[in-house]
């Protein structure tokens, strides 16, 4: 009898291993200094994890209302912004925990209700290259699995 070799493609135990691992995939395949999964409860944005996990602590908190990825999911800003500063929904916004930001990448994360659970969402303190744009599918699909793989009470 021949023997699979599946251990690389095992199920991951829970959400919260699947979506560790899409951010460590996101950070060596797209690049940026840090992906991150948050959840969105008004009036803030909390960080639920982040890849590297020291580059924005879990728990990081800022207002909703003036974050990147609200201007994003509102419609006034890309999901994709190689320099943040040449986008007029994104110039006042060039801080997050104290850090510039000079390029963003950030898609919704979505419950199965069609109600915003929160972003996946890349942040880099360098502008970045147009080319950066042809990454968003993959972006995109990440978020549409994590979002599929959100428990239902979420």
């Amino acid at each position: 009898m021949l023997a699979l070799v599946v251990d690389d493609v095992v199920p991951f135990e829970d959400w919260t291993a699947a979506a560790r691992a899409s951010l460590g995939f996101l950070h060596r395949t797209v690049g940026l200094d840090a992906w991150m999964v948050t959840r969105v409860q008004p009036p803030h944005q909390h960080v639920l994890l982040s890849h590297p996990r020291e580059a924005v602590p879990s728990g990081t908190a800022v207002p909703w209302a003036q974050s990147f990825c609200h201007s994003m999911v509102s419609g006034s800003g890309p999901r994709v912004a190689t320099v943040a500063a040449a986008v007029p929904a994104y110039q006042d916004l060039v801080a997050l925990h104290g850090e510039r930001v000079a390029a963003y990448v950030g898609v919704p994360l979505v419950t199965r209700s069609g109600a915003l659970f929160g972003t996946l969402c890349g942040v880099s303190g360098r502008a970045q290259p147009r080319s950066l744009a042809r990454h968003l599918p993959l972006v995109e699909m990440s978020a549409r699995m994590l979002s599929t793989l959100l428990p239902a009470d979420a």
